[in-house]
């Protein structure tokens, strides 16, 4: 019978995670299934999709507890960034399989809007040059915010900082990618 025990720290989770109790993983899916769902239906716009990629995300925690590296990022954000790697892989599953619906159906293809999709990679392309160029107080902090998924308080705890200058640091970085991207439209 495996030990069922609480584990609230990242690294000791990841060993009883390692050691096979599963109280590891109930806690872990209380503490981040919300968060890992909640970027999963965002990206996904679909409820049942979203509950298939939270329940593969933490699966595969489950079966490859050794991947996470507490060294490297909070489990919340790693969690999140898996959540989001797969909900971009069922949107571009969904797209391809509306796209050979239609073929099947005898109906033509939307044609793609070349433009569109140029817009939006420039548009990336700039928000990851501005991001880049932020000095690295602020590019930090984004980065967790924004990549890893936390919160400001979580910004302030993983950063050392106090929750007002992670709140700060957050909006006054925001505030320079807004900035940023104006002075590129208005030329």
């Amino acid at each position: 019978m495996t030990e069922v025990v609480s584990v609230r720290d990242d690294a000791t989770m990841r060993e009883a995670l390692t050691a096979g109790q599963s109280g590891a993983l109930a806690d872990a899916y209380d503490l981040y299934a919300a968060a890992v769902y909640g970027i999963a239906v965002r990206i996904t716009n679909d409820h049942g999709a979203a509950e298939d990629v939270t329940q593969e995300v933490f699966v595969e925690l489950w079966q490859r507890p050794e991947r996470y590296d507490p060294g490297q990022a909070p489990l919340r954000g790693w969690l999140c960034m898996i959540a989001r790697r797969r909900a971009i892989d069922w949107r571009r599953r969904q797209v391809t399989r509306d796209r050979y619906t239609l073929l099947l159906a005898g109906q033509a293809l939307p044609a793609p809007n070349v433009e569109e999709d140029v817009e939006a990679s420039t548009m990336a392309k700039l928000v990851r040059a501005a991001v880049h160029d932020l000095p690295p107080l602020y590019r930090e902090a984004i980065a967790l915010a924004y990549f890893y998924g936390l919160t400001y308080r979580e910004v302030a705890v993983q950063l050392g900082i106090p929750e007002g200058t992670a709140k700060y640091r957050l909006r006054t970085g925001l505030r320079r990618i807004g900035d940023s991207m104006s002075s590129v439209r208005a030329e």
